[in-house]
């Protein structure tokens, strides 16, 4: 029986390259994507790929080396994503339009190039990494939230859209897992004469400490691999710790104001 071929992005470190470790291990034949493949020269886990998510161009290139390497793909896991914290007021819209045009406009680059693919095999799987924080509008890292926010929400739209073509699509929201984001994330400068200096340096400090000590993002690879073999995904998953998935549960049942103050409490705001 063929390996089924599996296209990861942003594959070179964190949890991208424990999914395609993991995956692999597991007899998937996997490709993972990185901007730069020459930064990585001693990179042997997986087959990398260069390929930049908010780049078109590059996107079919990359497609197009995977199509006449194996024929097909069969998952893509659109991982590859970008951090951003700061006050909204005082976060540079340049920075913001970056952090869309990688966490939501990538993804959606990805889909449409690999959709013709999957629709000429009448198969294919999507997963598309979006983040607990997506679920709801965090202190200092709302632009964060709403971009993958608006990934999950697309992706219920798209499901719709092409389930008739024998094409799954899904989301993986991950909780704080231990990866270098947090070191690779825009972080919106503390000023020293800001309004918000006081709040969001605390906040900024909670974050950092949250993602140090996160969980092993072999979890998230193991959830991923559980998906691909699931016959009928959900809309919707998530992993990470109890009192994160626990957090989601509160937000549908509490009222508004009341959560929010949990919130606040939970950020020292």
């Amino acid at each position: 029986m063929e390996h089924k071929v599996v296209l990861v992005t942003g594959g070179s470190s964190g949890i991208g390259k424990s999914i395609g470790i993991f995956l692999k291990s597991k007899g998937f034949k996997v490709y993972g994507t990185t901007r730069n493949v020459a930064n990585y020269p001693n990179f042997t886990d997986f087959d990398l790929l260069e390929l930049d998510v908010r780049n078109p161009e590059s996107i079919q290139t990359a497609i197009s080396e995977l199509i006449a390497k194996e024929g097909r793909v069969d998952v893509l896991v659109n991982n590859a994503g970008i951090g951003i914290t700061g006050p909204i007021e005082e976060t540079p819209h340049a920075e913001i339009l970056k952090a869309f045009d990688t966490n939501f406009n990538g993804p959606l680059h990805m889909c449409k190039a690999v959709l013709p693919h999957m629709r000429s095999q009448k198969k294919g799987l999507i997963i598309n990494i979006t983040s607990i924080a997506g679920y709801m509008g965090l202190p200092y890292r709302g632009i964060y939230s709403a971009s993958k926010g608006a990934l999950e929400l697309v992706t219920e739209a798209l499901r719709m859209e092409i389930k008739g073509f024998g094409i799954n699509i899904t989301n993986l929201a991950p909780g704080d897992f231990a990866t270098n984001i947090a070191s690779g994330r825009y972080h919106a400068p503390i000023l020293p004469d800001s309004p918000y200096s006081s709040p969001y340096g605390k906040t900024l400090k909670i974050m950092n400490e949250h993602v140090d000590s996160g969980q092993d993002p072999m979890l998230v690879a193991y959830t991923v691999f559980k998906i691909i073999n699931t016959k009928n995904p959900k809309v919707h998953y998530q992993v990470g710790e109890f009192m994160q998935k626990f957090s989601l549960f509160l937000k549908k049942i509490l009222p508004d104001k009341v959560y929010e103050k949990l919130l606040m409490n939970h950020y020292k705001l």
